[in-house]
């Protein structure tokens, strides 16, 4: 099963093909940071944005500083070492790949955006100066500890523990925070502010959904191998760190939103953060807690990939061509 102990390589015939499907799909879905532009940007920045945007813009700058970091620290440390799939390991492979290339192009965003070498250490340092920030932190530190000194998951507990930091950085760190993260933008975007930025989080945001696709899927898997681990017990310290999850990021709104933004309020975000933490329960099957609608009708958008004007800017919902088959029923 996908979280015996030991590490198999046969990968011929496939157990397990559709993450390699995954993989293949992440190939085509291939960009860089040199083909955003931000040139727009800094003009946006100086001569358009509010003090109050510009705030709220300093404030994801320091979150996105170290929070991709987070993600690929406990995709080494943890999930590739546990899940027992040569055709996951080569997907979580390209996924390090894609938190790498995020992680680059935060730091371009940062160093674009904050010329200054001291504004720059302040935003590093945010994980531990900036309460908000703080907080998010620790919500990622204890579940990426959680399982750091498991060597191998040997018993029920070690199982379930193995899925509570799978579901915690699949439905609450990428799947909330970051979602939190790029409703600011892409609202900023509507109002015609920040497009290089908007271009690279439209990526991202393509890229993050497929890695919390994937994430699903193995604990789909799980389920289906082991389904007696998803009792009671498990559904509820899920829902308790789902929660946790949403205090955490509307600490940060508050703290983002705190000189107020025209159009954007804490009410909003709070609406919008409960709307997807139920959206994240459902997809692990477990009974929605909040109940809230999506208020954001610019966030809807985002579930179709985007169209750009041609004349414009560069349309961000391309695919790098792949070639050739592969078979997944076969023998060598």
């Amino acid at each position: 099963m996908i979280l015996d102990p030991g590490l198999n390589l046969t990968l011929r015939p496939m157990k397990y093909p559709i993450f390699f499907e995954m993989y293949k799909a992440a190939i085509k879905n291939t960009w860089t940071v040199e083909e955003v532009d931000f040139s727009t940007d800094i003009v946006d920045m100086h001569t358009r944005m509010k003090s109050s945007e510009r705030h709220l813009i300093h404030r994801l700058i320091a979150f996105f500083a170290t929070g991709d970091s987070v993600v690929s620290n406990n995709l080494v440390l943890n999930l590739y070492k546990h899940i027992n799939s040569p055709e996951a390991r080569v997907y979580l492979s390209r996924q390090l790949y894609e938190e790498a290339l995020h992680i680059e192009f935060y730091l371009t965003l940062l160093d674009t955006y904050l010329p200054d070498l001291e504004s720059r250490a302040l935003a590093f340092a945010a994980i531990e100066r900036i309460p908000s920030i703080k907080k998010k932190g620790d919500f990622c530190f204890k579940w990426l500890n959680s399982i750091y000194s498991m060597e191998e998951i040997r018993s029920r507990a070690d199982r379930q523990q193995f899925l509570l930091n799978l579901i915690c950085f699949a439905a609450c760190i990428e799947g909330l925070f970051f979602f939190g993260a790029f409703a600011y933008v892409f609202f900023l975007r509507s109002k015609g502010l920040l497009n290089g930025l908007a271009t690279g989080t439209n990526w991202v945001f393509r890229d993050e959904s497929a890695h919390i696709a994937f994430a699903y899927e193995v604990i789909a898997t799980i389920r289906r191998e082991e389904p007696s681990l998803f009792d009671v017990a498990l559904k509820d310290q899920v829902v308790s760190m789902v929660r946790d999850a949403v205090e955490c990021e509307l600490l940060f709104a508050s703290d983002a939103l705190e000189q107020g933004v025209a159009g954007l309020s804490v009410f909003d975000m709070r609406q919008y953060l409960q709307f997807i933490a139920d959206r994240r329960l459902i997809s692990l099957e477990i009974a929605p807690i909040f109940g809230s609608r999506n208020p954001f009708g610019f966030m809807d958008l985002q579930d179709v990939q985007e169209l750009a004007n041609f004349f414009e800017r560069r349309v961000s919902a391309y695919q790098v061509s792949v070639v050739g088959k592969v078979a997944f029923g076969e023998d060598f």
